[in-house]
């Protein structure tokens, strides 16, 4: 999907749903859009947040969101404590999901947050292949033969909220530390605008 960010989402740009989410939360203080894109920052600016031009070596396929969010760290004129990304592609994840992270969060001693949705336990009894040709359980060789109903439950990151203490993410330049926590979304609230299909489901939803 071509400028994906910026396509029509029931009458304003996708990228604007996690702007107005971003600035209802009572919880965020500052809201930056990071871009190499001038029409990005344009429609940032005039949907209420700071836009930040991305120097073209963060701008290529391989440039990390660790490196984009360390740039917009070290752009800003004065110090946080916490920096939460939301990604454009999440426009069903709103302020209350973002403000009920925010408490998990700070009711934790964890230094970091990141949302997810539950997936099939099934993926444990994946089978992969180690560096001698043998093949081995993905996570170890008991729950291949485990049934699914005695298996944990599993959970997928969903890129909506990642959430971590700006000192830990300064120090190691991840966004998953040692002492990460999640938060659970539904399958709805957690829809990834990837496709045209998808797409297709937020306006459904949004039209509800």
């Amino acid at each position: 999907m071509p400028r994906k960010n910026i396509i029509d989402l029931a009458g304003k740009p996708l990228i604007a749903w996690t702007i107005d989410a971003s600035l209802n939360s009572k919880y965020i203080t500052k809201t930056v859009v990071s871009s190499d894109d001038a029409e990005i920052l344009a429609i940032a600016r005039r949907y209420g947040a700071d836009a930040l031009m991305r120097p073209d070596a963060l701008a290529t396929d391989t440039s990390s969101s660790q490196e984009v969010v360390e740039h917009a760290i070290n752009s800003l004129s004065e110090p946080y404590d916490y920096v939460i990304l939301l990604q454009p592609t999440s426009p069903l994840r709103d302020s209350m999901a973002i403000d009920d992270a925010f408490e998990l969060f700070f009711q934790s001693d964890a230094s970091a947050l990141i949302s997810v949705r539950e997936i099939d336990s099934k993926i444990l009894k994946a089978f992969k292949e180690n560096e001698l040709g043998y093949i081995e359980g993905i996570s170890n060789n008991e729950y291949p033969f485990t049934r699914r109903q005695d298996l944990p439950k599993t959970y997928m990151s969903n890129g909506a909220i990642y959430i971590v203490k700006v000192d830990e993410f300064m120090k190691n330049s991840t966004l998953f530390t040692n002492k990460t926590i999640s938060y659970l979304m539904n399958d709805v609230k957690s829809l990834d605008i990837d496709t045209v299909d998808d797409l297709k489901k937020a306006r459904e939803r949004i039209t509800e």
